[in-house]
């Protein structure tokens, strides 16, 4: 199969407006929930993603005729035959151990493999397969395979070690049909936890305190199909408006929560971007030289967003004076700084730590993304680079973005996508 490329001609103000997609990480835990609803689902504004077939994937696989029509996705949990998910599906996408939970909690019993996905160091799922032992389950690892059942799920009360969005999301799942009461403590507080709790609690469920670091599951004994739209998409909002503030543009990012964005929108300002913000749109404008921001330190919400530290770096590669980064959430998140070189930034790396000295200006280059943020980071590079970028390594991108290359395009960002 031919390999597709991004030719990104930078230099050019991006301006005009652009509406955010919806959430993956909120999408794709509510496709893997439907498993615990006897009946049809309806999810709306649903973003066209590769991981979202991937998740399809897999609950078609399982039974749960999932089809999707546009931004919308119907899924029938009630359908579900079988509880296996295979190999070659699990590795499809890194948040493919979001599926253990619901289904554990629907069945008592559920085999899948270790997950796929972005390679971002070591991201063991000990502290799921922990949160299943709490609350009643057996688990045996064979290899690579995973095996766990439980003649039924009761509540427990689990403290984590670290605010894992992932676990939080398992364990949420898990608690709405087991019996009893779960509390969840230090868990983690994003927005999609919040929309995922919404979007169970519609179904029948009884959660409480989700969004907050104690989360109360009071388990039910059925849950009922319904109608949800997902929340918009924060870290695709922050995409585009550094993307901009890149090519020293103007734009307006409609559908936007900026209440879920504070911590990426003060790191803009600090840059000297000038933000307009209202409840459902951020506009931004850039024409005025950035600045540097002297510290950028990766933390769980409501702190700085480790899936937009690559995105602020590509931006900062070009603000006067130094930018300090301290990645505290992931190992091995500062691939696309080597990339970034190539462009002519200067970036030196110390373990966790990224000292940034802005440069005048990137020029284009051949670069490759090699993981979904950084893709995004190198293509805002290109924006506000001089010349032409070939940007690889596009299937990572596919993962989080609808369509990158035609948002650039309406922008005014001239972007090819070709095959060689």
């Amino acid at each position: 199969m031919a390999e597709q490329v991004l030719r990104i001609t930078g230099g050019q103000p991006m301006q005009g407006e652009v509406t955010v997609q919806g959430a993956k990480n909120s999408a794709l835990p509510m496709m893997a929930a439907t498993i615990l609803c006897k009946g049809q689902c309806v999810l709306h504004n649903v973003p066209r993603l590769t991981d979202v077939w991937a998740a399809s994937r897999i609950l078609n696989r399982l039974g749960c005729n999932c089809h999707m029509e546009g931004n919308t996705v119907t899924i029938d949990g009630g359908a579900a035959q079988s509880w296996e998910i295979p190999d070659s599906d699990m590795r499809q996408m890194r948040s493919s151990i979001m599926f253990l939970g619901p289904i554990l909690g629907r069945t008592g019993a559920c085999t899948l493999s270790l997950p796929g996905g972005c390679e971002l160091g070591p991201r063991p799922i000990d502290l799921h397969l922990e949160a299943m032992r709490r609350m009643g389950a057996a688990v045996a690892e064979e290899g690579e395979r995973i095996r766990c059942c439980a003649k039924e799920l009761h509540g427990a009360k689990i403290h984590l070690p670290f605010p894992s969005v992932g676990v939080s999301e398992n364990v949420i799942m898990a608690a709405t049909l087991a019996k009893g009461e779960t509390v969840l403590t230090n868990a983690a507080r994003e927005p999609e936890i919040i929309d995922l709790a919404a979007f169970l609690n519609q179904c029948g469920a009884k959660i409480r305190g989700a969004g907050e670091s104690t989360v109360v599951i009071q388990g039910v004994e059925k849950l009922y199909p319904t109608s949800y739209t997902v929340m918009p998409d924060r870290i695709a909002a922050v995409t585009w408006l550094c993307a901009a503030a890149a090519s020293k543009g103007s734009i307006c990012v409609r559908g936007a929560r900026p209440s879920d964005m504070e911590a990426c929108l003060s790191v803009l300002e600090q840059a000297g971007c000038r933000l307009g913000i209202c409840p459902d749109r951020i506009f931004l404008e850039a024409s005025r030289p950035l600045r540097a921001v002297p510290e950028i330190r990766t933390m769980p919400h409501p702190g700085f967003p480790t899936d937009g530290q690559a995105i602020l770096m590509a931006l900062l590669a070009t603000a006067a004076g130094t930018s300090v980064f301290e990645e505290t959430i992931f190992e091995s998140r500062y691939m696309h700084a080597g990339e970034l070189l190539r462009m002519g930034a200067n970036i030196r790396i110390f373990g966790r730590t990224a000292i940034v000295r802005g440069v005048p200006r990137l020029h284009g280059a051949a670069v490759a993304a090699q993981d979904l943020r950084g893709g995004a980071a190198l293509a805002a590079a290109a924006a506000g680079a001089e010349g032409e970028t070939v940007l690889r390594g596009l299937s990572h991108i596919d993962r989080g973005y609808e369509d990158l290359a035609g948002v650039f395009n309406n922008l005014g960002c001239q972007v090819r996508r070709i095959s060689f």
